[in-house]
């Protein structure tokens, strides 16, 4: 299954972030710390790179990822030009607080005071925008739910006299490349349930969690995942929560309830400390990938002959 998500209001959103980033200092893009490079829209790097504006990249929902491998991401980060990472919570205020001061080592040259610095937030749908500027002013003023897409339009709002700030939607782009990044997406949430099948998400989650974190799995669900796959696992918690089709007779599991256990409860970090992708296993998908479309590309040109 390939997972694809564009709502239609999206297009038009990234129109206008287009002409807003004209008029930024720094673009703040928010990541889930989860999977940093799967929850990076291309869209917003092409953006900002054409028009030459630096990056405060904030790997989000920190206490949900695994802490040695959201380093391994900031030193990445923090290594490309332009770009500065750090990890918090957004939803601790004292963390969100450091943002400003950040974004004005990125743009010395609004320390003058002559204009204000102008910052723009930025990322793909449910990694935690909208909490972040509800935390920077220290009041609700940005709708916040456990849902993708609740932001529908941009919001800019003066932060004092010296800066100012614009929180934008949610945005994805329009065909997700990889697989496996629309499925890590899926399972953290920031890609509408109308667009997947949650069953098949949860097997793909369980999957990974089995390579990475099995110990976590044995523990939540009390289950020995020795010799599992990803289905395996769905089945099992299937049967210690007693997840069954109603109305069927011989006990039947629900693969769709079980599943729909797995992912909040990695969701909600439940699990543990959960990293979905490392430097190192993107680096590994991305040359698999493109060892793929190279081998079709040869596969092609054989045929055309």
């Amino acid at each position: 299954m390939s997972i694809q998500w564009f709502p239609g209001h999206m297009t038009s959103a990234r129109r206008k972030a287009a002409e807003t980033m004209a008029l930024t200092d720094v673009v703040i893009e928010v990541l889930d710390a989860r999977l940093p490079e799967a929850s990076s829209n291309p869209m917003i790097r092409e953006l900002r790179l054409h028009r030459q504006r630096p990056c405060l990249k904030l790997l989000n929902k920190a206490d949900l990822a695994d802490p040695v491998v959201t380093q391994a991401w900031i030193d990445y980060y923090n290594s490309q030009p332009g770009v500065k990472a750090v990890a918090i919570s957004s939803k601790k205020p004292g963390e969100a607080a450091r943002v400003p001061a950040l974004c004005k080592g990125l743009a010395p040259h609004r320390s003058d005071g002559i204009k204000p610095l102008r910052m723009l937030i930025m990322g793909i749908p449910n990694v935690g925008k909208s909490t972040l500027m509800n935390a920077l002013l220290k009041r609700r003023v940005a709708a916040v739910g456990d849902e993708p897409a609740v932001t529908k339009s941009q919001m800019c709002i003066d932060l004092g006299p010296t800066m100012s700030i614009t929180d934008t939607p949610g945005l994805m782009w329009p065909k997700i490349r990889h697989d496996s990044d629309g499925f890590m997406l899926a399972a953290s949430h920031a890609i509408g349930r109308n667009a997947v099948i949650d069953s098949e998400v949860a097997i793909f989650l369980a999957a990974l969690l089995l390579q990475r974190y099995p110990a976590m799995l044995a523990e939540r669900y009390g289950i020995a995942t020795a010799g599992m796959d990803g289905i395996g696992v769905v089945e099992a918690v299937a049967r210690k929560r007693a997840c069954v089709v109603k109305g069927r007779r011989g006990g039947e599991l629900d693969l769709e309830k079980a599943g729909m256990i797995l992912l909040t409860d990695y969701r909600n970090g439940k699990l543990g400390r959960i990293s979905l992708e490392t430097p190192e296993s993107r680096a590994a998908m991305l040359a698999s990938a493109a060892d793929e479309s190279g081998a079709t590309s040869t596969s092609q040109a054989t045929m055309s002959d």
